[in-house]
């Protein structure tokens, strides 16, 4: 790829992402005073952080089984209110353990 073509889209990209986050604040010209649409904004980088996350979770290793093992030990944890690092870090070992299994298991029943 050429320079001047990754420089145009690097430029729109930042356009576009600009665009959403002015217009909005621009158009809005007074504060927020509804309980129900501030709560529903304070949710929605929660919702959004969770649909790009969540479906990359079970795409992440190469088995559904200890992907969804990992998600389940970093759900308990994190409903514990442990740690991020602490529940992230249970998790990818939740995954490597229950991969290593899986294997083991594949080898030993094949």
């Amino acid at each position: 790829m050429e320079f001047k073509t990754y420089l145009m889209y690097v430029g729109v990209m930042a356009l576009v992402t600009y665009l959403v986050r002015a217009v909005p604040f621009a158009a809005m010209n007074r504060k927020i005073t509804s309980p129900f649409f501030k709560s529903f904004l304070a949710y929605i980088p929660y919702a959004v952080l969770s649909a790009m996350t969540v479906p990359a979770i079970f795409t992440a290793t190469g088995s559904v089984i200890a992907s969804t093992f990992a998600f389940v030990v970093a759900v308990i944890l994190a409903y514990r209110k442990k740690g991020l690092i602490e529940v992230a870090i249970f998790a990818c070992a939740a995954a490597f353990v229950m991969q290593a299994l899986l294997d083991f298991l594949g080898t030993v029943w094949v």
